[in-house]
């Protein structure tokens, strides 16, 4: 084997690469919305789950971004776990559409002279609309054209090297020679960490006579099996929900390998009956593109009737770990290569994030800011406020459109507001300043007026797509007044002498962080809805508008 058949083999290696994460990476992009949209829409029962699931991974050529897709909606409580998993059936026999195109396009034309055309095409449309969706189809285009170019080139390496690696030793050793394949896809899906990658060099390999027939549908198999390191790999310290999709998506692959095992050679001989009965030319390709097909297709028949069970069996596994206090719920690694899924998450984590800080602000106002938990709720706020910059900042990193980067700015804002809220709430408790009532005498109820009016926003702020929301400008004009009447009795008592001076200027320090803390309590609930309606999650019939007054 000399230096040129090794550029080949690893230059095709490259551009096969290269074109398939460019291709995948374009068609999730151009998808945005609409893979969350039809996922959200055709997922209410397994078999609808199974057919959606297919085809967006038919579509997208990629599993993976169904799953992370999957996860963003278990996340989000609008799928359950049943219904993930029936989505998951269909993308693995989606991802076996992969070696069709193979089978179809690799093998029987001039893949150069197509090739071409399409990267062109695909250049095309990305210069001419660099900030438009056509750009993520240009990306597409020209990813498929690389893909086909590897595929040729691969082809012209596997001919070169086929004399020179002798493969009949595992051939000879019969069914033993099994496990060694299914241990070769294993490893081309391992290093590549895409099994549509490792299917189709495994096609190519065989069909240049580099494998025999059996030896092909072995690593096929072992491609099938490999494909769950993805999963394995992308939960490491991600949400719950992210680990039970990961495990369903295992043990499917699991199951479907072992079947697929078993019943190999009566497959490869079905298949083979199939072709001569009606006549069909006996390609290799066709063949364990077949082979491929079926044996996902009987995984999903044998698995269907216990999906029940496995859907308990991984409930329970992780019902320990389902509330820990400070960890991130919705934000995880996986959904951040789709920005569009991405936002959904931290959209509702940060809901998350402002339900706890209400709750410090309302548990404050209602007990002086004294209550015994505050501590540990502000520490785990700020844990999830830092998870959430953290976010923010992967994000970032991903080439965003100009909307989705002021939606993270926006994020980044609200993140703010909630830590001042939660810090100001932390200083009055720390420093132990309480309300004077005695000291204002018959005064006294303007202090009760203020902190219902507080207590009135942040209950109000909880539900933004509710009517009372719309009015949560007018509201916190009223806390104001209610705020400034209080304090200018306050100086008032203080300049007759009622109050001693440094008294009235603790009162009027905490009342002022009372103050700081409702508006920006406020401020977070008021951005947080607006991104919530940019990114399309918000109720549909309740359009929030808001008039931005002075005091904002």
């Amino acid at each position: 084997m000399n230096l040129a058949l090794l550029g080949n083999l690893f230059g095709g290696l490259g551009l096969f690469l290269i074109g398939m994460r460019l291709m995948t990476t374009g068609l999730k992009q151009a998808a945005g919305r609409s893979l969350r949209k039809i996922l959200g829409e055709w997922t209410k029962s397994p078999g609808r789950g199974l057919f959606s699931g297919f085809m967006i991974t038919a579509l997208v050529q990629s599993s993976s971004a169904v799953t992370v897709a999957v996860i963003g909606f278990v996340n989000a409580g609008l799928i359950t776990l049943s219904q993930s998993i029936g989505v998951i059936y269909g993308s693995n026999i989606g991802t076996t559409v992969t070696g069709w195109i193979v089978a179809a396009v690799g093998f029987s034309v001039n893949l150069k002279a197509f090739a071409l055309p399409v990267i062109a095409l695909g250049a095309l449309l990305r210069l001419t609309g660099p900030t438009r969706r056509r750009a993520f189809f240009g990306d597409a285009f020209s990813g498929f054209g690389l893909f086909l170019m590897g595929i040729s080139t691969l082809q012209m390496a596997f001919k070169g090297i086929e004399s020179s690696i002798d493969l009949t030793a595992f051939a000879n050793m019969g069914t033993l020679s099994i496990p060694v394949f299914i241990g070769v896809g294993l490893m081309l899906t391992l290093l590549m960490q895409s099994s549509s990658a490792a299917m189709a060099l495994v096609l190519t390999a065989t069909v240049s006579g580099l494998l025999d027939l059996n030896q092909g549908a072995a690593a096929v198999i072992g491609t099938n099996i490999g494909t769950t390191s993805t999963a394995a790999l992308s939960v490491i310290g991600a949400t719950v929900s992210a680990k039970k999709v990961a495990t369903g998506h295992i043990i499917f692959n699991i199951i479907t390998a072992i079947v697929a095992l078993i019943l190999l050679p009566v497959l490869i001989k079905i298949i083979l009956f199939g072709m001569d009965l009606f006549a069909f030319k006996n390609d290799p390709a066709v063949i364990l593109a077949l082979f491929h097909t079926v044996f996902n297709i009987l995984g999903v028949l044998v698995l269907w009737p216990f999906t029940g069970k496995l859907v308990s069996f991984i409930e329970k596994r992780f019902a320990s770990l389902e509330d820990q206090r400070g960890r991130p719920k919705y934000l995880d690694n996986n959904v951040i290569s789709t920005p569009t899924l991405a936002l959904d998450a931290l959209s509702l984590e940060m809901e998350r994030i402002g339900q706890l800080a209400r709750r410090i602000v309302r548990k404050g106002l209602n007990s002086n800011f004294s209550y015994g938990a505050l501590p540990a709720d502000k520490e785990a706020l700020d844990r999830l406020i830092e998870a959430g910059r953290s976010f923010c900042a992967r994000l970032q990193s991903r080439a965003l459109t100009e909307q989705q980067g002021q939606q993270v700015a926006t994020a980044l804002r609200v993140l703010q507001y909630f830590r001042t809220a939660g810090a100001l709430c932390a200083s009055i408790e720390k420093k132990r300043l309480k309300p004077a009532i005695d000291m204002l005498g018959k005064d006294a109820d303007m202090i009760t007026v203020f902190k219902e009016s507080c207590i009135g926003v942040v209950n109000v702020a909880d539900n933004p797509c509710s009517e009372e929301f719309c009015k949560i400008d007018n509201m916190l004009h009223d806390m104001l007044s209610a705020y400034q009447d209080l304090k200018a009795k306050l100086l008032e008592a203080g300049g007759n002498g009622n109050i001693p001076v440094p008294e009235m200027v603790e009162q009027l320090e905490l009342f002022s962080k009372i103050r700081r803390i409702v508006r920006q309590t406020a401020k977070g609930a008021v951005y947080r809805a607006a991104m919530r309606q940019d990114i399309g999650i918000c109720c549909p019939t309740n359009t929030v508008k808001f008039a931005w007054n002075r005091h904002w």
